[in-house]
């Protein structure tokens, strides 16, 4: 019986490999959109204290200097925010990019592994009529030398 030999192999190995690549892409994009997300929550939370500091310079003696200050952080926190807020959409949009690039990396590789598969079968059937071929040769041949 002859080894199975798959003319595509190089081809379909190419294929994986193309895929892994686009995986760890994939995966590269998703740690920096969590890493955007991490640092917006991050703003959000730093807004938050600012605006908590400066109820409570409202509440207590009024250091003008010190509203002041409290809030150009807040305008300059703001602003923070709507600049991250973009650089998350960017980070999104790239994750969305390497996803669709993932998702055809992945059909490419199960088209060919699916004609590896049609090829595979093709050549077990091959080797069963093969194997069927040399077993009625081999039956007429020890018929014949019974009756010879």
């Amino acid at each position: 019986m002859a080894k199975f030999v798959f003319r595509l192999q190089s081809v379909l190995n190419l294929k994986s490999r193309l895929e892994e690549q686009q995986r760890n892409a994939f995966a590269s994009a998703r740690r920096r959109v969590d890493e955007e997300e991490e640092k917006l929550n991050n703003l959000y939370a730093r807004l938050d204290y600012y605006e908590e500091e400066g109820r409570n310079m409202l509440s207590e003696t009024l250091h003008v200097r010190d509203i002041i200050d409290n809030e150009n952080a807040i305008t300059i926190v703001k602003e923070y925010i709507e600049d991250q807020k973009i650089a998350l959409k960017l980070a999104e949009q790239k994750l969305e990019e390497e996803r669709l690039k993932l998702v055809e990396a992945m059909k490419e590789k199960k088209m060919y592994e699916r004609l590896r598969e049609k090829a595979y079968d093709t050549y077990l059937e091959e080797e069963k009529h093969d194997e069927g071929v040399i077993n009625d040769e081999h039956n007429s041949y020890v018929y014949g030398t019974k009756e010879g």
